[in-house]
């Protein structure tokens, strides 16, 4: 091997191991936030940033930085572990989880911009309702094989790691997704800045509203919620979702609004089929708003080429050709026609 290839080679592996050390970092830093608002030992949460982390890093460097997930996961338990073979199991767990999704998404296809409607149904079916179960499953079995969780608490700590994992996935990851693949600035004029602004907040004050009455006024957020899909895509549909999620969880903890009274099961079963249907909500509504958009271009290109050719063939034609561009744009959507907000 001449000297510039194994340059090369510890150059990139040199890399490798600082992306694997910033995955670790971020994994820690994404749990810290997530422990904030524990419902079971102090350990199990309705909100597990980490995941989402893990998987952002997977689809953005490849398998190879596992070990980064692995590492981060280890420093978060061992610290709450009950004991080092519940610490192993728990970090595994946590490890293969977001690697069962990273494999199942890629063979897929999937794209990482969610404007395709195939991959935010991906996201939702292989994420939540398949590989999250791997980690809520060896989470609650290593609690309670090592003698921390009594038997009768099983599936209601279940209920919340999965919870947990599910909304890393439904609601962190895309907003990190989506984040990385936007070209800024996305917004021209200051009047969509004053949109972007009326938006998040309204969807703040009408989440805090509904999660702190008793009344059931939860679906109060969907207009916002679609407003934000329709106006903007994923870039407005998934900090949206974050919000309403956010807010919601820190109720479910506090039992206040419409989980005042309930036990923990019946909270975790609530907040997640809320949660899951604003995710889902958001996502393939952004999703079918996107390839409607696309659709919308691609037909204007073809009526562009269209019309050159009539124009280059029959130059005295030029006039219909004209007519004819400006007819079929005429029957545009007018949302098509404003500022692209996606990638």
């Amino acid at each position: 091997m001449t000297g510039v290839a194994l340059r090369a080679r510890l150059g990139e592996r040199g890399a490798t191991g600082l992306r694997m050390l910033a995955v670790a970092v971020a994994y820690s830093l994404g749990a810290q936030v997530g422990l904030l608002i524990a419902v079971v030992r102090d350990q199990v949460t309705p909100l597990w940033p980490p995941t989402g982390v893990a998987l952002v890093a997977l689809l953005a460097w490849g398998l190879r930085i596992w070990p980064g997930i692995a590492v981060g996961a280890l420093v978060v338990n061992v610290p709450m572990g009950p004991s080092w073979s519940a610490v192993g199991l728990i970090t595994l767990g946590n490890t293969v989880a977001p690697v069962a999704v990273y494999l199942l998404l890629r063979r897929t296809g999937f794209r990482s911009e969610l404007n395709r409607l195939r991959d935010a149904l991906a996201l939702v079916l292989f994420g939540t309702f398949a590989a999250m179960t791997i980690s809520a499953t060896a989470g609650a079995l290593a609690l309670f094989s090592s003698g921390a969780l009594p038997r009768d608490e099983i599936w209601s700590t279940w209920s919340v790691w999965w919870t947990g994992d599910a909304m890393g996935l439904l609601v962190v990851a895309p907003v990190l997704l989506v984040a990385r693949s936007t070209r800024w600035p996305v917004f021209g004029g200051p009047y969509r800045w004053l949109e972007v602004v009326g938006l998040l907040a309204g969807t703040c004050v009408v989440t805090l509203l509904a999660t702190h009455t008793p009344l059931p006024l939860l679906f109060l957020v969907f207009p916002f919620l679609i407003w934000a899909a329709l106006r903007f895509q994923q870039l407005g549909a998934t900090p949206c979702a974050l919000i309403i999620s956010i807010i919601t969880i820190l109720a479910a903890v506090d039992e206040t609004g419409p989980f005042e009274g309930l036990d923990l099961l019946p909270r975790m079963t609530v907040l997640q089929a809320f949660n899951g249907t604003v995710a889902l909500t958001g996502l393939l509504l952004a999703a079918i708003t996107a390839e409607r958009d696309q659709a919308h271009r691609a037909i204007n290109r073809a009526v562009t080429q269209l019309a050159d050719a009539l124009a280059q063939q029959h130059p005295d034609q030029s006039l219909l050709s004209s007519a004819l561009f400006r007819t079929v744009r005429q029957t545009d959507d007018p949302s098509t026609r404003r500022e692209d907000p996606g990638t």
